[in-house]
């Protein structure tokens, strides 16, 4: 009935959670990779509001004096090219007011100086004092706005929407060297550290917890909060790199190396840059805001208008479904979403309640006996599957994206997620109500290892080449068969 991963290790909350456990960097409140914010993505909003308020600025110049069009478009444009130059969206926290005041009075003036040239040279009586005037109010314009970023930025870093979360695999003296900055600078929180030689390290690292060795890193419950895991180790040690990389390739999670350089110019720029993940990338996608902003836009359009135009048929299904048999009108079952984290999937009931089958233990068979008549008929028309629209606008799904399976799904009897060494990174993006699986033929239940292996081939396949015209192009792929495939046991 069901589709998706391995069950997540079961761990003592304490832990997790405990305060014992918890070390300095630990949020309050640990907020799940789907719900953190793109650093470039903000930076990019806050280059739109800069470029609204420089407008605004040339307006109020303009109503004092006439300003040909060069200062009303080249000024602002030149400004905002001096800002990105200058590394004014880095937002970093630790930077004194003064110096950043002090680039955005270098960006205006500059700005309203260049545009001021051009004008005087097109035309010899335009006034000096125009561009003093043009400064003075793309100076206060700026100023408000990077007020306004500060305030934002701070609010989504208490709330743990926007530092990075990392995890650090190896308790070598780099390890120790990033734990003393990140304590220092704050621009990441470290949730952790694991290392095979635990009795050597100690339980924590200045306060950051060890919380086990490499192997338990991989079914760990914290990995749906970790943005990255960071492997430091010495840089001539090729085999224990290769060894660690290894066994951490059933994790989800984007890997980088942080090596233990001699250079200590070399390290500090290294940890330096971490905040960004400007490491030796090693696994895992790098995200494309602009995409993913796409993408998110396209999921909420595209599910909020089902929802409003698909309302009667999904009243009318819960109506059959409550008058074929007793029971709730929906099935909720827990399932893997980003990075491993345990989501609840919702569909529309489709077997007897006595029978529901929520661990996916038994996968569904032509001529189900658990299946009830409206169950069957909302399977082969996928019209159970519409409540997840509701995982969709909430953040948890996508519209296109490897279908979620059962936490700790059998297949041949079998556990599926023991089956390929990398199914978990099919959840390194949302799962989909439709994917690139799901329109190559992979529908329904995977019965044998062979069709586990396939079905997660499709999946990170997608992974690796998703767009957003991939996306318009599966959806497009998907509407014929929204009336059922007769291909496949639904």
């Amino acid at each position: 009935m069901a589709d998706d991963s391995g069950a997540h290790r079961a761990l003592p909350e304490k832990e997790v959670t405990g305060p014992a456990r918890r070390g300095p960097f630990r949020p309050e409140r640990l907020q799940p990779v789907r719900s953190r914010i793109s650093g470039s993505g903000l930076a990019r909003l806050f280059q739109a509001g800069d470029a609204l308020a420089l407008i605004l600025a040339s307006w109020i110049a303009s109503a004092a004096m006439s300003l040909p069009p060069v200062m009303w478009l080249g000024a602002p444009m030149l400004a905002l090219v001096l800002l990105v130059a200058t590394g004014a969206y880095s937002m970093n926290m630790r930077e004194r007011l003064r110096r950043r005041f002090g680039r955005l009075l270098i960006a205006a003036g500059a700005a309203g100086g260049g545009a001021g040239a051009v004008c005087g040279l097109l035309d010899p009586t335009f006034p000096a004092i125009a561009c003093v005037a043009w400064a003075a109010a793309a100076a206060t314009a700026l100023m408000s706005t990077h007020l306004a970023w500060g305030v934002v930025l701070g609010r989504l870093r208490a709330r743990g929407l926007l530092t990075p979360n990392l995890i650090v695999v190896g308790g070598t003296p780099a390890a120790q060297r990033l734990i003393r900055r990140a304590l220092r600078t704050r621009d990441v929180n470290i949730l952790g550290v694991f290392d095979d030689r635990r009795d050597r390290v100690g339980p924590d690292i200045h306060g950051v917890p060890v919380l086990g060795k490499t192997a338990d890193l991989i079914d760990y419950r914290i990995l749906p909060f970790v943005d990255r895991i960071v492997i430091t180790v010495p840089p001539r040690a090729g085999p224990r790199i290769a060894q660690l990389l290894e066994r951490l390739a059933p994790v989800p999670n984007p890997i980088s190396l942080l090596l233990d350089e001699d250079d200590e110019d070399a390290q500090s720029r290294a940890m330096g840059r971490i905040a960004d993940f400007d490491l030796m990338h090693v696994s895992g996608a790098t995200e494309r805001s602009g995409y993913l902003l796409a993408k998110r836009i396209l999921d909420l359009a595209l599910s909020l208008g089902a929802l409003v135009a698909l309302a009667p048929v999904m009243a009318a299904v819960a109506f059959a479904i409550k008058l074929d048999s007793p029971g709730p009108v929906f099935f909720r079952q827990k399932r893997h979403g980003l990075m491993n984290e345990e989501i609840t999937v919702w569909k529309f009931r489709s077997m007897r309640t006595e029978v529901s089958d929520h661990r996916a233990a038994r996968q569904v068979t032509a001529d189900d006996d658990r299946v009830t008549r409206v169950g069957r008929f909302i399977r082969r028309t996928s019209l159970d599957e519409l409540p997840q629209l509701f995982n969709i606008v909430t953040g948890e799904m996508s519209v296109v994206g490897p279908r979620p399976h059962a936490i700790g799904m059998l297949s041949g009897g079998a556990e599926a997620s023991k089956l390929v060494e990398t199914y978990a990174h099919r959840h390194r993006i949302k799962p989909g109500l439709t994917g690139w699986a799901a329109v190559n033929g992979s529908r329904g239940p995977v019965d044998t290892a062979d069709d586990v292996r396939r079905r997660v081939a499709l999946d990170l396949e997608y992974v690796e080449r998703r767009s957003f015209w991939l996306d318009l192009s599966i959806i497009l792929r998907t509407a014929p068969c929204l009336l059922g495939d007769s291909g496949a046991v639904r």
